[in-house]
């Protein structure tokens, strides 16, 4: 069981959100995406265990919203921009994972033995090894989710997002992803809410615009291989970004801000 109040609530809301989205994940697939998984039905353990490993109180600086896994990420461990390897020795969550219905030949999910990495996790993930150490001091003060859960894949087994994808199809799976973001951020009430790339923060912006005392919404560049930018220093456009929006991460190595 969590061993706090804070991560009660998140885990309870990451249940049911993957409760509501199993209802609709027949009708999503389509000429566009085939294939829809959801690790939060297969990675369940691991995902949990994100969470009760690392949410650790209420009021945080941040908390960081991507817009949906990776197949070689969050789609093979259960953790939000989950490279294998960094998940396993930087985040302490070392899980089996089951073998999801529907999973695509190209795309085997093997959990954190999947021999392959992931870019942007290895960005993410590794920019707060260097910058903070540990986990511990990271997740003292940030916690990164992600809106939507849900992973689609093409016929080929590429990635599609859900920008990508049919509005009318996507709309009930939106309301879901809705309701959850909000239900963690008031459950962590941080300072501001930042999403890793454009779209996410978008959906920020909408999702709380009738919420009371609702906290800023600002973004951070994706570390996505697909951004030129990210590709020419993704840590260091970031951090800047950071220090503009008032949530600084130390410099690399020497943890120091």
């Amino acid at each position: 069981m969590p061993k706090n109040e804070p991560a009660a609530s998140v885990l309870a809301a990451a249940e049911r959100l993957s409760r509501r989205l199993k209802r609709l994940i027949p009708k999503l697939r389509g000429e566009r995406a085939p294939h829809v998984l959801d690790p939060l039905q297969y990675a369940g353990d691991n995902h949990r265990r994100y969470i009760e490993l690392h949410v650790r109180r209420a009021v945080l600086d941040a908390v960081l919203f991507g817009m949906n896994p990776g197949p070689w990420g969050m789609g093979q461990t259960g953790v939000p921009f989950g490279d294998p390897g960094l998940v396993r020795d930087f985040l302490g969550i070392d899980g089996a994972v089951e073998q999801p219905r529907g999973a695509h030949e190209r795309v085997p999910i093997r959990g954190v033995a999947s021999p392959r990495s992931e870019v942007s996790g290895q960005r993410l993930w590794g920019g707060a090894r260097d910058c903070f150490g540990t986990a511990d001091a990271f997740f003292d003060r940030f916690f990164v989710a992600n809106y939507c859960p849900l992973l689609f894949l093409s016929e080929r087994g590429s990635n599609v997002t859900p920008d990508k994808l049919p509005k009318d199809a996507m709309a009930a799976v939106l309301s879901a992803c809705d309701d959850h973001a909000r239900e963690v951020i008031a459950a962590l009430r941080p300072a501001r809410v930042l999403g890793i790339g454009k779209w996410a923060e978008k959906r920020l912006v909408t999702l709380l615009q009738e919420v009371d005392d609702a906290p800023p919404v600002g973004t951070i560049l994706h570390p996505s291989p697909a951004s030129p930018i990210a590709n020419r220093g993704w840590l260091p456009a970031a951090r800047r970004q950071l220090e503009e929006l008032g949530c600084a991460w130390p410099s690399p190595a020497t943890g120091s801000a």
